[in-house]
């Protein structure tokens, strides 16, 4: 599968023209949500509808907003895409802290082209109009984050599964997306998952508050501009024992990148 990003860094480059019609919708939000939206309904009705929405397919359109994100404003620093690459042909878990919608449209065009992967999402995800069709054709873990033992063993028997397949899995280990980290509410549901199907642990940090939560509406929110969104892969862990220590070392490398760009840590 190509890939988009071939370096061990991806930056946004130095004087990156903003899209005409961003200036002409005034440098709204609109021209990015309707870019967003227009760009899933031709992939849902093109690919997914019909059931060709394959691993290539998902990262072109994941590279498509990651583009659409740039040319309403928006500079990227992702790092660390050789320690992904150290992992090609071997399936892990992905951890990370989670921000907003953003990061779950645009991770697959960095991470599936080197490694094989999927998602653990909420139910609510898959349910969206045109954007559920999608979400569902990646053949995610859905959970419904009313009962959290139950979730726990879908997580894991479908997680081994994946794994078993060659396919890593990425998942958010907390209960809702927050524009801060709260270090209390990452669980260690990636570390079980990882110890249960023998694999490694790679460590995601992220802030992604370039696009803001909407106050009525979750996934509308303003754009800021003046926010770089800020992506970093860290070194994977070989889990010993029941993982502890390698939990809080991923809750630590988390914390430290987030303070580092500005961010707030609880």
């Amino acid at each position: 599968m190509k890939e988009y990003y071939t370096g061990n860094t991806y930056k946004t480059p130095e004087g990156y023209k903003a899209s005409f019609w961003d200036f002409i919708l005034l440098r709204s939000r609109l021209y990015f949500y309707l870019s967003v939206i227009k760009n899933i309904i031709k992939y849902n009705f093109k690919y997914a509808r019909k059931g060709l929405y394959t691993s290539e397919i998902w990262a072109r359109e994941s590279n498509d907003i990651l583009r659409i994100s740039e040319a309403s404003g928006a500079k990227f620093e992702i790092k660390g895409l050789d320690n992904i690459r150290k992992l090609k042909n071997e399936p892990v878990v992905f951890v990370g802290n989670h921000m907003g919608l953003l990061e779950t449209l645009i991770l697959p065009s960095i991470i599936d082209p080197i490694n094989s992967m999927t998602f653990v999402v909420k139910s609510s995800l898959v349910e969206m109009p045109l954007l559920g069709k999608i979400i569902g054709s990646t053949n995610p873990i859905v959970v419904g984050r009313e009962n959290p033992r139950e979730d726990l063993m879908k997580v894991i028997s479908e997680g081994i599964d994946n794994l078993k397949n060659n396919i890593s899995v990425l998942l958010f280990p907390q209960s809702t997306r927050q524009p801060f980290f709260d270090r209390k509410k990452f669980n260690s549901l990636g570390v079980k998952l990882a110890i249960r199907g023998n694999v490694r642990i790679v460590p995601l940090a992220l802030k992604t508050d370039f696009v803001e939560q909407g106050r009525f509406i979750k996934d509308f929110g303003k754009l800021n501009r003046k926010k770089t969104v800020y992506i970093t892969f860290g070194e994977p862990l070989k889990l010993e024992g029941n993982g502890k220590a390698e939990h809080e070392q991923i809750i630590e490398y988390i914390s430290e990148n987030i303070k580092k760009w500005g961010g707030e840590v609880l």
